[in-house]
């Protein structure tokens, strides 16, 4: 069975899904129901996730290929042709990405909001323009001549940079120059005006100084540029001899790496592109001309500007739960478990229950993972204060956070100044479960208390990730807890584990055992159901299993973020499948998985995707979800999700996504969790606005 279901035809391209995402986010843009800021930031999220994309996705494609390998992925492509479609795809989108721009900005000018050249401003604006540029930029500039005596120098990776023509005025040779517009300084700069909000780009102040700069020369041309590297880190984990120094030289040799895209001006001559392609190194394919500024991100910050409430999304104001503010976490705890929705309900929870911890003479342990952690995190500030109160502290930060890697160094030192356990995970594998445990000397005895979710201990990113967690203090949830933080620590077995599974151990098993039972349950004639919710699905094993439940009749219904390389609709193969993503105000991060078992409803979150390293490169986690009302919960959060015809688009056979039809009521899923987390809304019964299953 499932040898003839591995057809290239039956799944899509990783890459070209992940820009069909990219796609989605663009959309939200251009969506003029969406306020004017907001679709600012929805186009630095484009111009940010290329950014990734380029530094992880297509460095390692130009990797291969340089290798010359040419193994096919599962959708039958060689990666020179991954390649070739892939950079086809993006500058599609970064061409409808700058016309985007070009309307937004036009439309900001309405409500006086302006971006402005130099040669726009009066005089006098121009006179403080000047001074401000005197006082506050020009210190900080090194232009830098290419020459005989002087080499190219290091361009650092997604730094803005000038490039310049010069021609001498007394020998007329020409020479190429460059300088860094300075990162340290705001790209945005204000210009004083009388109404509205006007502003200039910082490379827009400097360019009209640049005959300055180079005074002994003139400019015959000048234009923006800027580079992106390949950001791989080649790390021997088992001859590493101390793995956070190992890590922290690889960072530095990641400046050194290869140039994979160059992005300058439209306007740019041929002579500098020349000069760039052969000093960086880098072929034709990956330069990228554009329309408008190089590197959009800064829109984020624009965005961001005080004032124009109309123009913003109307301030969210997390729910807090009552009992945990009037009595301690622990008192609850005992009683029953608590699930959090994040950020529909307040992350303080979690940071309360780690500084209570901290402060309490009656815990004698705290143990927990970090993945991502804000860069003033409050957890590890109360983590190190445990430790200085004398309690147990174990943390395992994982050094090898893809682009947080310093971050993590910088926490682990402080963590282990503290008098920390600090512990960087298992070789080979990224340790990305979510999980802490707290041990407390009670009047019967000691008491673990667990939480574990779906998202990263960051306070920051909690306002805008949606993420799920459950407190609790079950005893086998906290013996689980103690095995795999045995695990991590020491040479503990996984087999004892009864509510939580972990990858790789078991937990691909885990979840083909459930999909193996609905597919029983199927042949019995009974009703079935799977639901999953989760960020990406790329695992050419656990698709096949989906395309084999669907044959068997199961209904199957698919929230996937990102990317996605099922084929859904497929007749007799997929079409019991259905798959949509949900790309809103909030980022989806969750990881839900739901399962009918013939009545005896099994729900699950998890740490993972159902991607191939989230289940056999990775350490994740798996906890079923026990307390009835939680699970009633997390029944009527999937309807909502099913029911979204705001932000939903629905995958189709041939690989695009196209927008939910409203049908009947328009449903914002991410607005109505805010009513369903304070048990106002009535539940929503799924079905009148989705895809129909095909029998």
């Amino acid at each position: 069975m499932m040898e003839s279901l591995d057809q290239p035809s039956y799944f899509f391209n990783r890459e070209l899904s992940l820009l069909e995402f990219n796609q989605r986010v663009l959309e939200q843009g251009k969506n003029k129901e969406n306020p004017l800021l907001e679709r600012a930031k929805f186009l630095s999220i484009v111009s940010s996730n290329l950014d990734e994309f380029f530094m992880v996705r297509v460095a390692g494609l130009y990797d291969i290929c340089q290798a010359k390998v040419q193994t096919e992925d599962m959708s039958g492509r060689r990666p020179i042709e991954r390649m070739k479609e892939s950079l086809f795809k993006t500058r599609t989108i970064v061409s409808e990405l700058y016309q985007t721009y070009d309307a937004l900005l036009d439309e900001l000018k309405e409500y006086g909001i302006e971006l402005v050249k130099y040669e726009e401003l009066d005089q006098k604006t121009k006179g403080y323009m000047d001074y401000y540029y005197q006082n506050q930029i020009y210190p900080v500039l090194t232009p830098m001549v290419i020459d005989q005596a002087r080499p190219f120098p290091l361009i650092l990776d997604k730094t803005l940079n000038i490039g310049l023509l010069l021609m001498g005025k007394q020998d007329h040779e020409q020479v190429f120059a460059t300088i860094q517009v300075p990162s340290v300084l705001p790209r945005i700069v204000p210009v004083p005006t009388e109404k509205g909000s006007v502003h200039m780009l910082l490379e827009d102040l400097i360019k009209p100084k640049l005959s300055e700069l180079f005074s002994s020369h003139e400019v015959l041309h000048s234009c923006c540029y800027r580079i992106t590297k390949n950001a791989a880190m080649h790390v021997d984990e088992e001859d590493a001899e101390d793995l956070l120094e190992t890590i922290e030289q690889s960072l530095k040799q990641r400046k050194w790496g290869e140039v994979i895209r160059l992005e300058i001006e439209s306007s740019a001559p041929r002579e500098i592109v020349q000069i760039l392609e052969e000093e960086l190194e880098v072929e034709d394919a990956y330069v990228f001309r554009v329309h408008g500024p190089v590197d959009l991100t800064f829109l984020s910050k624009l965005g961001n500007i005080e004032g124009y409430n109309e123009l913003k999304f109307t301030r969210i104001i997390p729910n807090s739960i009552s009992e945990l503010k009037e009595r301690s976490i622990f008192d609850v705890l005992r009683e029953k478990d608590i699930l959090l929705h994040h950020p529909f309900q307040s992350f303080d929870p979690i940071v309360k229950m780690v500084q209570q911890a901290a402060d309490d003479p009656k815990v004698l342990a705290i143990k927990q993972t970090l993945y991502r952690v804000s860069g003033h995190s409050p957890i590890v500030e109360a983590l190190a204060r445990a430790a200085e109160n004398g309690k147990q502290v174990t943390v395992l930060v994982e050094l090898k956070a893809r682009f947080d890697e310093e971050n993590n160094i910088h926490w682990a030192r402080k963590l282990e100044k503290s008098g920390c356990h600090v512990i960087y995970g298992v070789i080979g594998l990224k340790t990305h479960c979510k999980i802490l445990l707290i041990v407390r000397k009670e009047k019967d005895g000691l008491t673990r208390y667990v939480h574990f979710g779906t998202g990263n201990y960051n306070d920051v990113t909690a306002n805008f990730y949606t993420d799920m967690g459950i407190l609790t203090s079950n005893h086998q949830m906290g013996e689980d807890a103690s095995i795999l933080f045995n695990m991590l620590s020491g040479y503990a077995s996984a087999d004892k584990m009864k509510k939580i599974t972990i990858a790789p151990h078991k937990l691909r098993l885990k979840f083909e055992a459930l999909i193996d039972r609905e597919i029983k349950h199927a042949k019995a004639g009974k009703k079935v159901h799977i639901i999953a919710k989760m960020n990406g699905l790329y695992d050419k094993q656990m698709i096949m299993k989906l395309y084999e439940a669907s044959m068997a009749g199961v209904k199957i219904e698919l929230i996937v973020r990102g990317v996605c390389c099922l084929r859904p609709q497929m007749k007799d193969i997929s079409e019991n499948i259905t798959v949509r993503s949900i790309v809103g105000r909030f980022l989806e991060h969750s990881r839900i998985y739901y399962f009918y078992n013939d009545g005896e409803e099994e729900i699950y979150i998890s740490s993972a995707d159902w991607m191939y390293r989230n289940l056999s490169k990775r350490v994740e986690t798996m906890g079923i979800v026990e307390d009835e009302g939680i699970k009633e919960k997390i029944k009527q959060i999937l309807d909502i999700y099913l029911s979204d015809n705001t932000n939903a688009y629905e995958l189709q056979a041939d690989g695009g996504y196209v927008p939910v039809e409203i049908k009947k009521r328009i449903v914002n899923s991410q607005m109505e969790m805010l009513h369903v987390m304070k048990d106002e809304a009535p539940k929503i019964k799924i079905c009148d606005v989705l895809m129909p299953i095909l029998k």
